[in-house]
């Protein structure tokens, strides 16, 4: 099973754009709610940085390896292929190179070994670039993250959320995580209420036992626009990416040393970000922007 997107992904600042703040009335008033954004897309790429074109008629075929089971990420479509967006931008990878493209799904605790024995050529399965697996397989650029967001009640959503602003709030989060340990290193005036999990936090949230959750954003955007949230809850402000506790980012992984491969990936992504591509598959799986 893939990791939880929480602790485990996200490099730099996503070039995406938080919902706009307007200036706070008191420094330690947070300002009213706004119009909502427009739907926010996720970029690493630099327009002004284009990576060089590598020797792609050296690359004959590209076998990826998938999750089994991760939506909307990777799962198994109705017609029993392979499916989901990790899927689709594989086989628009493999159309921008102009190669033969395969995509098998397997466990996710069996992909680093597939990969190592030489039954894949490439993981696109939301891994997360950590230190401990760089020094297993190398990655691509960063394609996503998963940032961490605050979400309320829709009758209390703020635009933009600084620590000052939740001075005395009820903000809730999972025991143990990453967002756990960045509420209580930067939040410090917020009265802090940590659950077992998702289901214990969520519930907090809709009964107004907390003015605030705190977690993984995709997983909240799902929820959010989900029928067991009852359509009671919203995004405020905007995502927290610092990869110290949220991770550096998702990226695909190759086998040490396979620079040819690596680059013509990376070549491939920008290529497709740049055309709008990037940008329409991720607005056909997430309705509602976890950034």
């Amino acid at each position: 099973m893939a990791p939880s997107p929480a602790p485990t992904t996200k490099p730099a600042p996503a070039q995406a754009t938080p919902p706009a703040a307007a200036a706070p009335s008191a420094p330690n008033q947070p300002p009213k709610a706004t119009e909502a954004a427009p739907q926010a897309v996720p970029g690493f790429w630099d327009p002004r940085r284009r990576p060089d074109r590598p020797d792609l008629s050296r690359l004959t075929v590209i076998r990826f390896l998938t999750e089994t089971d991760y939506p909307p990420f990777n799962f198994t479509g109705p017609d029993g292929n392979p499916a989901g967006f990790n899927v689709d931008l594989a086989r628009s990878l493999c159309d921008e190179i102009k190669v033969t493209c395969t995509i098998q799904m397997r466990r996710f605790e069996t992909l680093i070994d597939a990969l190592a024995t030489n039954r894949g050529d490439a993981i696109i399965a939301s891994m997360a670039v950590t230190p401990q697996l760089r020094a297993k397989v190398d990655f691509t650029d960063p394609y996503y993250r998963a940032p961490a967001r605050f979400v309320s009640r829709r009758d209390n959503v703020m635009p933009e959320i600084r620590p000052e602003y939740l001075e005395g709030k009820k903000v809730g989060v999972i025991a143990g995580t990453s967002h756990e340990a960045y509420l209580k290193a930067m939040f410090t005036d917020a009265e802090i209420h940590s659950y077992p999990d998702n289901d214990a936090l969520r519930a907090a949230l809709r009964r107004g036992e907390v003015d605030f959750i705190f977690g993984d954003a995709i997983s909240l955007a799902f929820w959010i626009n989900g029928t067991d949230s009852a359509e009671c809850c919203a995004f405020s402000g905007g995502p927290f990416v610092e990869s110290r506790y949220f991770g550096e980012g998702v990226g695909i992984a190759v086998r040490k040393g396979n620079d040819l491969l690596r680059q013509s990936l990376n070549w491939a992504l920008f290529r497709i970000w740049e055309k709008g591509r990037f940008t329409d598959l991720w607005l056909r799986y997430f309705s509602i922007s976890p950034f």
